[in-house]
């Protein structure tokens, strides 16, 4: 399984982090149009994403309740017709997301602009784990900075859980 270093958090605005994201040598790699179907899951969570007309399923674990949201993935790419229809035949669903992402990429690290159609804007961080969970810290740790992130206001749950309040 893959890893990733992860953060969330509700932001009003996406100026001021776009600003700061032009002023350094980030990759943009554009728009995304998802939909998650969340299914129950015996443990960590499961989803059905469609993005840009593609479907994947990814199945990931995440402690939520621990200082830094060390999370462990797997992600299926999935081809056929009627591929939401077929899960859901055989799935108990539990909550759907739909938002539009823009994606950036600095140094390894996922840098998400999610506008998450009935909860609002999220600015996301996910640093892959390549070179062990130290470096991966350390890459993260520096676009925390970049961003002047306060971590002491992310969220630790899924947007499976916001959407189901």
């Amino acid at each position: 399984m893959a890893t990733n270093l992860e953060l969330k958090i509700k932001i009003n605005d996406f100026r001021k982090v776009l600003k700061t994201l032009s002023k350094i040598n980030v990759e943009y790699k554009g728009e995304l149009r998802q939909k998650d179907i969340y299914f129950t899951a015996e443990s960590g969570l499961l989803k059905l994403r469609r993005q840009n007309g593609k479907h994947e399923l990814i199945y990931y674990n995440r402690n939520e309740k621990g200082k830094k949201r060390w999370s462990n993935f797997e992600v299926i790419s999935l081809e056929g017709k009627n591929i939401e229809k077929t899960f859901l035949n055989f799935l108990p669903k539990e909550a759907v997301v739909e938002k539009v992402r823009k994606l950036f990429i600095y140094k390894g690290t996922r840098i998400h602009l999610d506008s998450v159609k009935g909860l609002g804007k999220f600015l996301e961080l996910e640093t892959a784990v390549t070179k062990g969970k130290k470096d991966a810290e350390s890459r993260f740790n520096e676009v925390i900075k970049l961003l002047e992130i306060d971590t002491e206001k992310q969220i630790k749950t899924s947007y499976r859980f916001l959407v189901k309040k």
